[in-house]
């Protein structure tokens, strides 16, 4: 490490079990499936919902997040060539994961989690799955920062970054950190916003104002991003800033919306 650069060189491999390998960003993404559930099941349990409905919720959030991030990646950024190789879709082990996709995984599964009589609504669900999501992205990015990827172009920044496992031997722009920091000071604001005001929010207020920061970052943070798939060469907004906007668009538009409603809490559905 030097005054204008940070040397990066750390092994995506947290140990090994003879052929069996825990890699850090696998360790990550548990960590947020377990923090998660155990976040949702107090909420639950403060809320008075049975807390046996976060175990269900748990299965259907980790197949929509996991499915919805891999087909994410693949037709978002590689259509051609998987459309091409359907069998690689399955390779999820290979790499390939885009939080886009798996954003839309999320609301489609918990679509139809939420369809069951009895269960809370889908924008109650959302306003609590949103403080956990935001830890979660902040695991996964410093899951890209433990494999060395993601990252930006060159910079003379002093907290540029050597990636030299992935071949650089010039500073880059640590994106993870651009993105993961504000991802994690945005889980401590809803995680804030939940405990203390709660009763005073609108519905929906906290999922507009998760869809406002994290896509505004996430739009921001891609003018300094390595382009992921070679199509987005010359493009004036990526992949990625493509579809941030509709999300960032449509939480401002819910944001101003539900301001000029009355506040009205839900309540538990009687049995």
């Amino acid at each position: 490490m030097t005054l204008l650069q940070i040397t990066w060189d750390v092994s995506p491999v947290l140990f090994s079990l003879g052929p069996l390998s825990v890699r850090w960003y696998g360790l990550f993404w548990a960590l947020s499936f377990y923090l998660g559930y155990e976040m949702i099941s107090r909420m639950f349990k403060k809320e008075g919902v049975p807390v046996a409905q976060a175990d269900r919720l748990l299965i259907y959030i980790a197949l929509g997040s996991i499915i919805g991030a891999r087909l994410g990646h693949c037709f978002f950024y590689d259509f051609t060539y998987f459309i091409n190789n359907p069998i690689e879709i399955f390779k999820i082990w290979q790499g390939g994961l885009a939080s886009h996709g798996g954003a839309i995984g999320i609301l489609i599964a918990l679509y139809l989690y939420q369809r069951k009589p009895g269960n809370k609504s889908f924008v109650w669900l959302l306003d609590r799955l949103v403080i956990p999501i935001s830890l979660g992205a902040f695991f996964i990015r410093m899951g890209n920062l433990m494999n060395s990827e993601i990252y930006g172009y060159e910079t003379t920044l002093p907290w540029g970054f050597i990636f030299v496992s992935a071949g650089e031997t010039v500073a880059k722009h640590p994106t993870q950190f651009y993105e993961g920091i504000p991802y994690l000071l945005l889980f401590v604001a809803l995680g804030w916003l939940y405990l203390k005001k709660r009763d005073k929010l609108r519905p929906a207020f906290l999922l507009s104002l998760f869809a406002i920061v994290m896509f505004t970052v996430r739009f921001l943070v891609e003018f300094v991003k390595l382009d992921q798939s070679a199509f987005e060469a010359g493009m004036v907004l990526n992949m990625g800033q493509l579809l941030s906007l509709p999300i960032l668009i449509a939480g401002i538009i819910v944001m101003i919306l539900i301001m000029h409603r009355p506040l009205v809490q839900e309540k538990l559905p009687k049995k």
